[in-house]
């Protein structure tokens, strides 16, 4: 049988990420209890792109941290990383939320999957592609490790600041600003890193580029497996008049990001059906590779925040993901793992 080439790839969507990780989770549960020896995502995908708290999961999987201490990690510390919201006052001036509590155990997690030592991008054990957007350039970025010749410039960077950069969120988070010293002993700037979900918040697309032109694959050798943190449909059909700030970014409800994240999500959608089945579906009786993609409803009886604390809503994100588990479980495990 031919050897395929096996994509996964996360969203963005805040603390929202504890359904694919969950996901993924019951995945390695799973093939571990079944005695598989690679159990491990990062075993049994030869690239894994992640966009803001998806960049942050795919980078973790691939320096071998398992899934479900990625679900412990948000779920357990939802309110440290959330729970000092500035007021709306602050908030008109600054960024919702620090940064530094995150950063703090986001660095410690990568640093204990290394025993202790600061990974960089290049340790990771399989691929990662890391959109953010760089506010010092004006234009979009990916953050790569070293799968091909000509990426020399983004292995050096520390997992941890990578997995900032991406998860720096407008109105959430201040754009991210560091430095780090390469492995050529000289010290580089990491300025002004914003999230990657402004220009990618479904970064499928951009990996199946990334295969067809780095790793050199046919559309008909890839299988996709597309992990969605949550579709909060947002629809407004009613005849308003005050479409000014305060609906856009006002209260407690940034409906500006959740449209961008859902427009951009969906065009990609759009376009993964017509690379996979043609123009009107016309080719979908022989589609050109294998795409699945896991995603869960959240309706008005369960609104979840990006930067949501509430453990209530949080445990209905690990139920959802056991559910769709128990719906394409097997089917995942058979298309991607065996």
């Amino acid at each position: 049988m031919e050897k395929k080439f096996n994509i996964l790839t996360i969203d963005g969507g805040g603390i929202r990420g504890i359904f694919p990780a969950m996901f993924l989770a019951l995945i390695e549960a799973q093939l571990k209890a079944r005695g598989v020896e690679k159990y491990s995502i990062y075993d049994n995908f030869q690239l894994i792109g992640g966009t803001s708290t998806g960049g942050i999961i795919a980078i973790a999987l691939a320096l071998g941290i398992p899934a479900a201490e990625i679900v412990d990690l948000y779920f357990n510390n939802a309110s440290k990383i959330f729970g000092r919201k500035r007021t709306l006052l602050g908030k008109i001036f600054y960024s919702a939320h620090e940064q530094d509590d995150l950063e703090n155990l986001i660095r410690d997690k990568f640093k204990e999957a290394k025993g202790g030592e600061e990974p960089i991008l290049k340790d990771c054990k399989t691929n990662v592609c890391i959109p953010i957007y760089d506010l010092m350039q004006g234009k979009p970025s990916v953050l790569k490790n070293d799968y091909h010749p000509r990426f020399i410039r983004d292995y050096h960077i520390p997992a941890y600041q990578a997995a900032m950069a991406t998860s720096a969120a407008p109105t959430y988070f201040d754009p991210y600003s560091t430095k780090y010293v390469d492995l050529h002993g000289m010290e580089q700037s990491f300025s002004n890193k914003v999230d990657g979900g402004v220009v990618a918040n479904n970064p499928t697309l951009l990996t199946i580029i990334e295969a067809q032109k780095a790793f050199k694959k046919d559309l008909s050798e890839l299988q996709v497996l597309s992990l969605g943190t949550g579709n909060q449909h947002f629809v407004d059909a009613r005849d308003r008049h005050n479409w000014g700030l305060k609906y856009w970014v006002g209260s407690n409800r940034k409906r500006l990001i959740e449209l961008f994240m859902q427009g951009q999500s969906q065009l990609v959608q759009n376009l993964i059906s017509l690379l996979q089945n043609g123009i009107d579906r016309e080719e979908g009786h022989k589609p050109n590779f294998v795409y699945k993609r896991i995603e869960t409803e959240l309706d008005e009886t369960c609104v979840i925040e990006l930067d949501e604390t509430n453990k209530q809503k949080l445990e209905k994100l690990k139920e959802k993901a056991h559910v769709a588990f128990q719906n394409k479980g097997n089917e995942i495990i058979k298309l991607f793992f065996e």
